[in-house]
């Protein structure tokens, strides 16, 4: 099946830019309620994603650096310490069911590394039932017609 059917496009999708500050990743993920955000190029290339995580082991790394000094830590000052992979838009649903076991969403970039959107883990989940439903309904006793 062609990914491109659960893509949630680019636009719809909740980034931040590579030269953004800690602060403003805080209170975008705060604002939005997500654990992990793309970071992407000023030129729309997907570079990687920041986590809940990442921000929580930098802040205390960093004990004496106070909220309100925030915004002088540039995102790109702060260590990532998951490498989130990203397909191309021609991968396969084995590409992304084999990252979705560790990755809350799956990145979509173009040929040129264009970031183009994501594929939800749950969107991924929702076509495996899908898959498994006839086999699964039939495993919990539901009684099949003579």
């Amino acid at each position: 099946m062609n990914i491109a059917f659960f893509l949630l496009p680019k636009q719809e999708v909740v980034c931040v830019n590579e030269d953004a500050t800690l602060r403003q990743t805080l209170e975008r993920m705060e604002r939005h309620r997500y654990t992990a955000v793309p970071i992407i190029s000023t030129t729309g290339e997907y570079k990687s994603t920041v986590t809940e995580g990442d921000l929580l082991w930098y802040l205390k790394a960093n004990p004496d650096l106070s909220f309100d000094q925030l915004h002088r830590v540039a995102l790109c000052d702060v260590p990532l310490k998951m490498n989130i992979l990203a397909v191309r838009i021609d991968a396969n649903m084995e590409d992304l069911i084999s990252l979705a076991k560790t990755q809350n969403f799956v990145p979509v970039v173009d040929d040129m590394n264009r970031f183009i959107g994501i594929v939800r883990r749950s969107d991924i989940i929702d076509y495996c039932e899908k898959l498994l439903l006839p086999y699964s309904s039939n495993e919990k006793g539901v009684k099949r017609e003579a």
